[in-house]
């Protein structure tokens, strides 16, 4: 069955782009890679750009309409995913503690849905 890890943090609790930190964060993120890779239970995973980028878009009486930024104001903001081919929630929960930014974030998992 396939997940998907939805990871969530605050920008600013992440380490510093640059900094030897940043360098040890993006060494711990390849580590859960290349586990998920040997363990072929990686479908797909990536990085997003800051909520700054974001534009939410909305279509109401056949008008779309956007807006700056994302959806909600909140702490947390979603930074990016994996999709994850998981025999059950146990191990896609085992997986999804791998992402370093479980350790001051969280990550949300949810089944995807099968229509066929």
């Amino acid at each position: 069955m396939k997940y998907i890890a939805l990871i969530y943090s605050a920008e600013a609790s992440e380490p510093p782009y640059g900094t030897p930190e940043f360098g040890t964060y993006l060494a711990e993120y390849q580590a859960a890679n290349e586990t998920y890779a040997r363990d072929g239970v990686l479908v797909a995973g990536e990085a997003l750009n800051g909520v700054s980028t974001a534009t939410t878009i909305r279509v109401r009486d056949g008008k779309v309409e956007t807006m700056d930024g994302p959806f909600a104001e909140t702490k947390e903001q979603l930074g990016g995913f994996y999709l994850l081919d998981c025999d059950n929630l146990d191990e896609a929960i085992r997986y999804a503690a791998m992402i370093p930014t479980a350790r001051h974030g969280a990550i949300e998992i949810r089944p995807v849905m099968s229509f066929g």
